[in-house]
């Protein structure tokens, strides 16, 4: 193994970070200025970035023999990266003292990082009282997180023979694909079309009405599919007109990023012969409407009241007995909870603990398929499902017609066998796991 290597790889993340941690430093210094936040934040952003700074100079002293590394080196690096990033990046918490014991500060970037979004954080409302930098780090950890350091280190790096490895290392997908024929113009493709997406939402949000500060936290935190809220009613906190565009863009952060390039370079109907889209889209159509006539016609468990305007729940009973009085509302929190879920963001509109079991048991299963492959949503993914499915449908296929050669394709193509296998052998893992 490149050890050498690695360790310089690693260097590199740690300026990555330090880079990273200046802007909720300038966040910082813009509140400090305005009289609202202390001088003290200021350090809580220093002094990690100090740090990261002396161990990437420490990592440059390290003489690297060959550039070249494989496979291997490449999971090393992915798996150490996440590690250490949290190891540092959450000393902002800790020297700040809104979480001031480190494990707690460690579990908190850590769900930041990894997207997450289980929190420990209980007084989350009283951060708002000079501890705005603070929120904003938390929130941006999911951005981060979401497409990955790493593919930003892609971006950057010389050697295409690493940069594979890298991604195929860092690849939520069974298989991965380039957009273009060199893996770092990939990557740089990749970051753009997620700023762009981030920015483009944080702007629909400041129309509706939502505070500056509040549009890009909560659009980073939906861009990265993270789901850590800045308030302890999540979402719930906003107008209804925040909550559908939030739902919406939640949707679309699911789906792979392919399928926008594709668009944004006139191949739209390339891109609509996606199936793991159609199934993507049809699994949320389904699921919306089989949660929302359940929740709007069936009794919840339990009553429990809430704001009926802004914030969802509304737990009313409506004239059939139903948990909402309020076809449109059932309707617009059962679409926001599903995204929410199937993307693995997190955000909440409203309690569903109190829904009836069948709309709970069914946002639980949504949890498991994810979003699509190439998004930066969480789960299985779709695409895994629908080769497991053709997979088992073929070996049914087998027994009736044991001489059958059927090849299992996606999107008009033939996957190779071996993409096939990990699938199953992914799945398998994952059980065990569990």
């Amino acid at each position: 193994m490149n050890i050498r290597m690695i360790i310089k790889t690693l260097g590199k993340l740690l300026l990555v970070e330090a880079i990273l941690l200046c802007i909720p430093l300038i966040v910082s210094l813009i509140y400090l200025i305005k009289g609202v936040e202390s001088y003290k934040n200021l350090f809580a952003f220093l002094i990690p970035i100090g740090a990261l700074v002396l161990l990437w100079l420490a990592s440059k002293l390290v003489k690297v023999k060959t550039k070249t590394f494989y496979a291997k080196e490449g999971f090393a690096i992915v798996g150490l990266s996440w590690i250490i990033m949290s190891l540092i990046g959450c000393l902002p918490f800790v020297i700040s003292k809104t979480i001031p014991n480190y494990i707690d500060a460690f579990f908190e970037t850590t769900s930041g990082f990894t997207t997450t979004g289980s929190t420990i954080a209980t007084n989350i409302d009283d951060w708002h009282n000079g501890y705005e930098s603070l929120l904003f780090w938390r929130s941006f950890t999911h951005w981060i997180g979401g497409m990955g350091v790493l593919v930003f280190i892609i971006a950057i790096m010389p050697s295409e023979g690493q940069s594979i490895y890298l991604m195929k290392a860092e690849s939520t997908g069974p298989q991965v694909g380039k957009l273009v024929s060199k893996m770092k113009a990939t990557a740089r493709i990749l970051y753009i079309m997620y700023i762009c997406l981030t920015i483009i939402e944080a702007v629909l949000l400041l129309f509706g009405g939502m505070p500056l500060f509040d549009a890009i936290c909560n659009a980073v935190a939906t861009a990265g599919t993270g789901g850590f809220g800045l308030y302890s009613d999540s979402i719930a906190h906003y107008s209804i007109y925040s909550q559908v565009v939030i739902s919406v863009f939640m949707m679309i952060f699911g789906i792979n990023f392919t399928l926008f390039y594709l668009i944004l370079t006139g191949k739209v109907l390339q891109a609509l012969k996606s199936e793991e889209l159609w199934w993507f889209l049809s699994i949320i159509i389904c699921a919306t409407l089989a949660i929302t006539i359940s929740i709007y016609f069936f009794p919840s468990e339990g009553m429990h009241t809430f704001d009926t305007l802004n914030s969802s729940p509304g737990f009313v009973y409506s004239l059939y007995g139903g948990t909402y009085g309020s076809f449109g509302l059932a309707l617009k929190d059962a679409f926001f909870q599903v995204t929410s879920v199937i993307s693995t963001t997190g955000f909440a509109t409203a309690d569903f603990v109190y829904w009836p079991m069948f709309a709970k048991g069914l946002l639980f299963l949504l949890m498991f398929f994810g979003g699509c492959a190439g998004s930066t949503g969480g789960g299985i993914k779709v695409s895994r499902f629908v080769i497991l499915f053709k997979s088992t449908k073929r070996e049914i296929q087998k027994l009736v017609h044991p001489h059958s050669v059927n090849n299992i394709t996606l999107d008009g193509q033939v996957l190779d066998e071996n993409v096939v296998k990990g699938v199953s052998s992914y799945f398998g893992f994952i059980i065990a796991i569990m």
